[in-house]
Formats: structure tokens, sequence, C-alpha cells
């Protein structure tokens, strides 16, 4: 019997009707069509906090109905999947609430605003019935999941240093207006939380490493926006820089900004080995560049072979993948996960270990660049500073 036989379609809601809720309604409009080994679906809710916008995006999406009480649609017994595309303090109460309720949680990244809350939605992952699992969607990149299987692989020998960047420019403009996105109180953090977390989940990934020691600076260059009633206050990062000490000895460093020229989306990664070294840019996300010694692979590898990772379902070698392609490949691996009652990836605890990277950043910009030791946090220990630079 197949995946989609003898069972009703799993009823999802997708909690947020902005960018991440358009983008994750895609992907549940395409992810049977394109993995065909997956559950079925039904689109059953979009919820969202207006009711107007939210009924023409419903529409317009292709989902069954509009709701602005996502209280309600998490205790729906037609509601099998809950998916929270909404700003980063909801993240927490929503998917906390919705896992209780017995259902099946995806999460946009970060997973929390601090370590206390995604502490809290661990722990709450760990005794509810259904998949808990968080969006990095990057992961589902061919690319730089060809990476991470040639790293693991031996292919650039032993891993000594990452280097890695996030890059966009539509803060540039001192006029752009003032959004969730830059109050602490509804983002937690500014480049750092919003683009951060990408990279530090791609250096646990790509290297199967953890951060055991981090020094950073955060910096904020337009302190004000135009907001609705006037002026405000922006009360997060523009920018930050962290140097990464791994577990294994290895160093990374990593540099986000929302306010550099000229990068629309430059997620740009960098693995040198021993042996070898691999390349990336998100801005030809399909391509990868590879420096091997030992195995003579060519610079340039197009990612869209048959036998590289995830192209499954997709097209005849060369015809290239595009962003919205990692979103409907993350949710047909939610769909796999839920089907064989199996741990997802990446799960709330690699939602944890990031976000404890992403406060320890925080710790040392405040403390003027201090080292601060994680190399001992776990749920009983606190993160240490120390006073060497």
């Amino acid at each position: 019997m197949s995946a989609r036989q003898g069972k009703r379609p799993l009823g999802v809601a997708v909690l947020g009707t902005a960018f991440m809720g358009r983008a994750h309604s895609s992907a549940w409009r395409n992810v049977g069509a394109v993995f065909r080994d997956v559950p079925e679906v039904r689109m059953r809710v979009l919820c969202g906090s207006d009711a107007e916008r939210t009924r023409a995006a419903a529409d317009a999406l292709g989902w069954d109905e509009a709701s602005t009480d996502w209280r309600s649609v998490v205790e729906r017994d037609d509601i099998d999947v809950v998916d929270v595309c909404t700003p980063g303090h909801l993240h927490a109460e929503m998917a906390i609430a919705a896992l209780e309720a017995g259902k099946h949680v995806l999460v946009e990244k970060p997973l929390a605003l601090d370590a206390a809350e995604a502490e809290r939605m661990v722990a709450t992952a760990a005794r509810a019935p259904g998949v808990a699992m968080l969006g990095f969607n990057y992961r589902r990149v061919p690319a730089l999941a060809l990476a991470r299987r040639l790293i693991a692989d031996g292919r650039i020998g032993e891993v000594r240093s990452i280097r890695a960047a996030y890059l966009q420019d539509w803060l540039v403009d001192p006029e752009a207006p003032m959004t969730w996105r830059l109050r602490a109180e509804t983002a937690g953090s500014g480049a750092l939380g919003d683009l951060g977390s990408h990279v530090i989940d791609q250096v646990r990934s790509l290297t199967g490493d953890e951060v055991v020691g981090v020094r950073g600076a955060l910096r904020t260059f337009q302190h004000e926006r135009p907001g609705p009633a006037g002026p405000e206050r922006v009360s997060v990062d523009d920018a930050a820089w962290a140097l990464l000490d791994l577990a294994r000895g290895a160093t990374a460093s990593i540099e986000v900004s929302r306010v550099a020229a000229g990068r629309k989306n430059a997620l740009e990664l960098e693995v040198h080995g021993t042996d070898g070294a691999i390349a990336f840019d998100l801005e030809r996300l399909n391509e990868l560049t590879v420096t091997s010694g030992r195995d003579g692979w060519p610079a340039r590898v197009l990612v869209t072979e048959a036998h590289h990772p995830l192209l499954e379902g997709w097209w005849p070698p060369g015809h290239v993948l595009g962003w919205d392609s990692t979103f409907t490949a993350q949710a047909a691996d939610l769909l796999r996960a839920i089907a064989a009652g199996a741990p997802p990836e990446p799960s709330f605890a690699d939602g944890l270990a990031v976000q404890r990277v992403l406060d320890a950043v925080g710790r040392s910009d405040a403390a003027g660049g201090a080292r601060i030791d994680l190399s001992e946090t776990d749920q009983g220990h606190d993160d240490r500073a120390e006073t060497t630079r």
C-alpha cells in the first residue's frame, strides 16, 4: 500500500500570510505533485490577523478556508499539521499549543526569541506525540546537500576553517519603513537571527560539528525608521560578525548584514579542509565549486544530475531549480518523518543549538567581544564569558 492509500489526507494549517506564508503555501500546493512517495495533504486553513487580507490570500494560494483565530484552528480534528510562519515572538506560543493539541508542527527559523523560549519548545516537543521540525530550508538546496555528503565522506579531508556570509541590501535606504523585523520585542534580533540563524545552521550541518566558543559584534547603523505614526526606534542590529570555535578544532568566521549595498540574497559559504575546499553562493544555487586534489573533481559542479541529493521528482539534468523548490523538499521531508514516525531534520533541538549561538553572539558584543564558552552548555548549565580576547 502506498503512502497515499487507505488514509484520509493530512489536514494542513499555515499560520501567517506574508512572505513565508506564501512560500510555505506554494510548498504544500506542490509537494504531492513533485514527491509521489509522501502522504497526501489537504490545504485546510490559512490563518492571519486581518480577515479581509487573509481571505484574499487563502483564495489566491489555494486554501479551503481563512481564519483569524489560530487557537481554534490548532484544536480542530481535521488539522494534523500546523505550519508556523509568523513573526518570531509568536513561535513559542503557537508551536507549544499545537504540539499540546497533538499536532505535527513545522516552525520557521529562528526557532524562538531566545534560548529560554527554545528550551521550552524542545521540552514540549519531547513529550508530544507529533513530529516537531524546524524550517531551515537551505538544508534542502541540492548543492548544499551534496556539499554535506562530500564533507562527511572525507573528500576535502579534515575541515580546518569555514568562511560564511549572508548579505542583503533591503535596509540600505534610510527611508525603508519600519517592520516587525526591526523591533526586538517581535523579532528577537535583526540580521543576527534573521540571516545568522541560517549561517550557523549551515556551519553545524555541513561539518557535523558543534560550536563551543563564540566571539561576536553587532552594529545598528540606522537607529530610526519611518513608522505609521512617525519615526520609530530600531531596536535590533543591522549587521553582525562572529568568530566560532568548533569542537573538533575548526574555526568559522561569519558576517551577516541587511545593509550590504548590491547584495540581494547572497549566502556564501566556503569550507576549507586538509585535502580540498568547497564553495557555494545562494545566488547561483544550482552550482557547487569543489577543489579536491584527491579525487580530481571538476572545479564547478552543476548539481542537477539524478544521482545528486534531493533531485528525485524534479527535472532532467541541466534544468535548474529555484529558491522555492527548497520549501517543497522541506515539506516532503516533514511528511516522510510523519509517515515513518521518525525524528525530523532539523529538529527543535537543532534550533536550540543555533539559538544558543545567537544568544552568545549578543552577549559577547555586550561584553566588548569577550569569548563566550559554550562547551559545557546544556539544560542545566549557563554559558560562561571569558575575559580573554
